[in-house]
């Protein structure tokens, strides 16, 4: 009893320290206080102002920048590593450990080697900086990630049912759509999830890739503004509603992987 309660308490004060900090930002979004941790009573203009431009005109610009990178970098990344997840799948045995070695390198290399190294890449080839090299960076670093969310569906499904389908006269092209794609979604959506929340949060990747010309992302506008000596009282709502939509996707995710388990029970 003891030590399940010593265990309790121990992953109860791991919680408390991860969430706390999200909390007190989600509270103090809801006060028009300029300072964190002054409280002046309820209020929803910080809500207000960030929709409504006006001085936090950059932040919004930020924010759909990130989005733009994010949706176009997972969806790319998506499309790449289940094709390459598919092609690691039909390989050689010993084949398949070595590209998987190789998959898993940029996961394991730190940011700020991936980071030079695209950016030395890129003034290699001659490609401004900007859109696109920070999108091709992306995708670069989130690719790899999407290939480990696929691959298991790979080797859970029964590889037979797209054999069967040959068999009975579909094309490679009609048995990958109707029987392989089906059987991948759920690591294709996970993957599309990870490697887009990825893109959200990468700093290091996009300070180097992001170029001179002004273009901003959440993250290079959250360091510049801290340099400046604070941050932008906005920025709280900002991050509330991200973790709110992260937070309500997972439960989403969560609840029909549960209820498909069940039937599948059934």
């Amino acid at each position: 009893m003891t030590r399940k309660t010593i265990a309790a308490s121990y992953l109860g004060f791991l919680l408390i320290m991860l969430y706390a900090p999200i909390v007190i930002i989600i509270v103090f979004s809801f006060t028009e206080a300029r300072v964190l941790g002054n409280w002046t009573g309820f209020s929803l203009k910080l809500y207000a102002s960030l929709f409504q431009g006006g001085v936090t005109h950059s932040l919004t610009g930020a924010l759909w920048n990130t989005l733009i990178i994010g949706l176009t970098a997972a969806f790319v990344s998506t499309v790449l590593g289940t094709m390459a997840a598919i092609g690691i799948f039909n390989l050689q045995p010993r084949a398949q450990k070595a590209i998987k070695l190789l998959n898993a390198i940029p996961i394991l290399n730190p940011d700020i080697i991936t980071a030079i190294s695209l950016f030395l890449l890129f003034i290699s080839i001659g490609i401004s900086q900007g859109y696109t090299t920070v999108i091709l960076a992306h995708i670069t670093f989130c690719t790899p990630y999407v290939v480990l969310s696929v691959l298991p569906r790979l080797y859970q499904m029964n590889i037979n049912l797209y054999e069967a389908a040959l068999d009975l006269g579909a094309t490679p092209l009609v048995a990958l759509w109707k029987i392989l794609l089906p059987e991948l979604k759920p690591g294709m959506i996970s993957g599309f999830i990870l490697a887009f929340t990825l893109s959200i949060d990468d700093f290091v990747v996009t300070l180097f890739t992001i170029g001179n010309e002004g273009l901003e992302t959440i993250s290079t506008y959250i360091y510049a503004d801290a340099r400046k000596g604070g941050l932008t009282p906005e920025l709280r709502p900002l991050s509330a509603m991200i973790f709110v939509t992260v937070l309500l996707l997972l439960v989403i995710i969560n609840v029909r992987t549960a209820k498909k388990i069940n039937y599948k029970t059934i």
